[in-house]
């Protein structure tokens, strides 16, 4: 299967072999030839295997095939995505498909200038990539219209749920035309997700190429039981072991980002930091940064946990485990992208037992012990004292309590990031 055969424009199948993309993916297979023929689609697939081309493509085909431009703060194709970070690795990949076309992919997203966004939206735009709250804004000021809106995507829909924007699109539906062509992605399929199904699709076509849940097949996992007062150690000694190579640490809280990327900082690493606190020129350089490995060591909030497109990225530290088991999943697959082998390692406090155990019955199998020995419900080890071991994969779980501290290692920040 090439995307020729898929139907596809041949200036976008051209488009395709300049950036060395010659064979679609499984999604994109299955997703592309439903949205050609105009049907509603629900795509499940794993993060990092195409879905931004499986709906970016079809649409971008029927709008060049149309011929025509759009009118004055119009909007032909919506894409809305829930993080900065997603929508701006969505309008990126979206403008390197239609480079020479006369298609105009606009972006708006909070943390940037609403007056500067209003004015590139006054020529129309071929695709919008939007965060929900922006597009709201922009609407409220009359910068932009929906009602010629042929085409509307929600990606990472399960997200857009857990972060309350369910109340947005109830707002922004109404607003687009009513013979629109809905497609909605996501990595995972939560139970409200076939709610959401209900309210925006019609007859959707379900597209499935991974169990919902199932982290991406070359991610190589593993779990060390450690206090949450010894992670840091933990972490630079992993660190140090691949000091050439890119490492993205997760946090749970916006001040824990900042806290341990000090930290890191100190012990000698060219560390950046990004999370909600930050403006989206801050987030923008920092992950600029860490892509032209100016940076060898990104913390981030779950902020980063979609939509961070980074194909150098061969670790994943999970710091501190997430609230949300799905995010897990997320998470671990911002590495071992386009083909690439990664490799993601939890750390595991005494309080953040229930977590892990909500993450692995999400995945449906449980995540390798590369160090410590499992908590009791009290906070001690299960089976006596760990050996410290040397790095990844020898032991070293620095399980036993620090001099002074509560062998319950309080799990801090637990505020959602």
């Amino acid at each position: 299967m090439t995307f020729e055969t898929l139907g596809l424009q041949p200036r976008l199948v051209t488009r395709l072999a300049e950036q060395g993309i010659t064979e679609p993916t499984p999604i994109q297979t299955q997703a592309i030839p439903h949205a050609l023929e105009g049907r509603d689609v629900m795509g499940i697939a794993q993060t990092g295997t195409g879905k931004t081309a499986a709906f970016g493509l079809p649409m971008a085909h029927k709008l060049l095939k149309a011929g025509t431009k759009p009118d004055p703060k119009s909007v032909r194709g919506l894409i809305l995505a829930p993080t900065r970070e997603l929508a701006k690795q969505i309008s990126d990949n979206l403008r390197a498909y239609t480079e020479g076309t006369h298609l105009k992919v606009n972006l708006v997203v909070g943390g940037a200038s609403l007056n500067a966004q209003s004015q590139r939206l006054q020529r129309g735009s071929d695709l919008l990539v939007a965060t929900p709250g922006r597009l709201i804004d922009l609407i409220d000021r009359k910068a932009v219209r929906l009602d010629q809106t042929r085409f509307l995507v929600l990606d990472e829909a399960d997200q857009m749920l857990d972060m309350g924007f369910i109340h947005a699109l109830r707002r922004i539906a109404p607003l687009l035309r009513k013979d629109r062509q809905t497609m909605l992605f996501s990595a995972t399929m939560p139970k409200l997700m076939a709610e959401l199904s209900r309210a925006y699709l019609t007859d959707p076509v379900r597209v499935e190429v991974a169990p919902p849940g199932k982290p991406a097949d070359k991610v190589t996992q593993g779990l060390h039981f450690v206090q949450q007062a010894e992670k840091t150690a933990l972490l630079i000694e992993h660190l140090d072991a691949h000091r050439a190579e890119l490492g993205l640490v997760f946090t749970r809280t916006k001040h824990g980002a900042n806290r341990l990327a000090k930290s890191l900082e100190k012990a000698g690493y060219a560390v950046g930091a990004i999370h909600g606190n930050k403006s989206q020129g801050q987030r923008e350089r920092a992950i600029k940064a860490f892509r032209d490995g100016e940076l060898k060591v990104l913390v981030a909030t779950d902020v980063a946990a979609r939509g961070l497109d980074i194909p150098g990225v061969r670790h994943v530290y999970n710091y501190d485990l997430p609230n949300v088991p799905d995010n897990y999943v997320h998470r671990i697959g911002r590495t071992a992208r386009a083909g690439r082998d990664g490799r993601a390692v939890a750390y595991c406090a005494p309080a953040e037992m229930s977590e892990l155990k909500a993450i692995q019955k999400t995945m449906g199998r449980e995540i390798p012990v590369l160090g410590g020995t499992r908590w009791g419900g009290d906070g001690i080890e299960t089976q006596g004292r760990q050996s410290r071991g040397n790095g990844p994969g020898k032991g070293n779980g620095r399980g036993k309590p620090s001099r002074g501290q509560s062998s319950r290692g309080r799990s801090r920040g637990r505020k959602a990031a």
